[in-house]
């Protein structure tokens, strides 16, 4: 089965022009091309499409998705851990909702009824809310200024912010995979930009001397929910980042 490129532009809110485009530079080629000069798309151009446009929210540029479209990345792998993220964040919001509203529902009844509020189960009160990573508790401990900075300045993000800066740190890493895939070495050029601009985005919240940065690099392997993170999109990701963060601290940091 086939279809048009009106009904895919209709079915995926992508105009025909972006659709062409897409063609004209390679990265979402039709089926074929009818004698009418219509272009017509299969099942799998329609799995890639929507392959792009997932990567599209994530930030990346269209040099970038062509290049994980063709690499040798698992894509499957890398589509299931950005799904488990999406559901993951869902089901926190939902436990969040559940706990504000059963303690509005109960101060409400305390205020009816006149009384002191009696909370039923304290622990409640706490449903959802994250446990700070050994990660997290090492910088704390380590370099409590820095904690500090950067707690004043998550605080301060919206959560628009919040989740542009998630897609920029995902868009990132899938980025470093595919150095890591290619067996490009940590200290290539390419890589050193790439581990530049994770300097920068860490520099939005506190700026780490040359110590300190490849002890953030050191968390990611350690540590064992940033390194599954890192792992989850491609295996050895998590040593292959520590490494070229340490070749830029070693270079740029001292």
């Amino acid at each position: 089965m086939a279809w048009s490129i009106a009904e895919v532009a209709r079915m995926s809110k992508v105009t025909s022009r972006t659709l062409r485009h897409y063609d004209e530079i390679g990265l979402l080629p039709p089926a074929w091309i009818g004698s009418n000069g219509h272009r017509y798309y299969e099942e799998a151009d329609l799995l890639r499409l929507q392959q792009i446009l997932l990567m599209r929210e994530l930030d990346l540029g269209l040099r970038d998705i062509q290049a994980v479209l063709d690499s040798q990345l698992d894509q499957v792998a890398v589509l299931r851990e950005h799904h488990q993220r999406l559901l993951a964040g869902r089901d926190r919001l939902e436990t969040l909702a559940r706990t504000v509203g059963r303690t509005i529902a109960e101060l409400e009844e305390g205020r009816d009824n006149g009384k002191m509020t009696k909370i039923n189960k304290p622990e409640n009160l706490f449903e959802g809310f994250q446990a700070s990573s050994e990660a997290e508790a090492e910088v704390r401990e380590r370099w409590p200024q820095a904690w500090e900075q950067s707690r004043q300045a998550v605080e301060a993000m919206t959560s628009e912010d919040t989740e542009r800066w998630q897609r920029e740190v995902t868009a990132q890493m899938i980025r470093m995979a595919e150095f890591m895939v290619a067996g490009t070495p940590v200290s290539d050029p390419a890589v050193q930009a790439e581990v530049d601009a994770n300097y920068q985005q860490i520099c939005r919240f506190w700026t780490p001397n040359a110590a300190a940065y490849k002890g953030v690099g050191q968390t990611y392997v350690d540590d064992p929910q940033m390194r599954a993170n890192f792992d989850k999109i491609a295996e050895g990701l998590a040593v292959y980042q520590r490494d070229a963060m340490t070749v830029y601290a070693d270079a740029r940091l001292s």
